[in-house]
């Protein structure tokens, strides 16, 4: 809880000027876009961009560049929303094992009639129904509710839509 409460007054106290902002902006639009074009695009040297962007990736405002992937293209057709219920324990015990991390796109701790709400991907329900017994097998999971997903209507969650402002 300590670290939690740090990490959140060192994020506090990170400025971003309208630079920055732009140039995460450009970033969130593609990420492979290169300093060169970005440089450009806004009217400063290579360098700038450069050095702007190495301290919002050591300030910890970039975690990583990664790749938008088309999940379906691979396969995974199904997407589940599963609430747990956990006795006394925590979800983060469970999310790192190797049998679980290949679905799971989110894991979050929420308030209300959940302990903890997953976003999972599968390529059909005999593989969500192996994912959701072996969930239920781990120690703290005393029950899960899961939906399907009949329509993805927006998925952005390998990239940020906020508007840096």
């Amino acid at each position: 809880m300590e670290e939690l409460r740090k990490n959140n007054e060192n994020m506090a106290n990170v400025s971003m000027d309208v630079l920055d902002k732009r140039i995460l902006d450009l970033l969130s639009n593609d990420g492979r876009k290169s300093y060169r074009k970005i440089s450009r695009e806004l009217g400063v040297s290579v360098g700038t961009i450069h050095n702007r962007v190495d301290k919002l990736t050591k300030s910890g405002i970039i975690n990583k560049f990664v790749p938008v992937i088309d999940h379906e293209k691979l396969g995974y057709n199904l997407t589940a929303l599963i609430g747990l219920e956990l006795k006394g324990g925590t979800i983060s015990s469970i999310v790192d094992k190797e049998i679980f991390k290949h679905n799971l796109l989110a894991v979050y701790d929420v308030t209300g009639q959940f302990d903890s709400i997953m976003i999972a991907k599968f390529r059909d329900t005999f593989e969500l129904n192996e994912f959701i017994k072996l969930l239920l097998a781990e120690e703290p999971v005393v029950k899960t509710y899961t939906h399907t997903v009949l329509n993805i209507v927006k998925e952005e969650l390998n990239s940020s839509m906020i508007k840096f402002d």
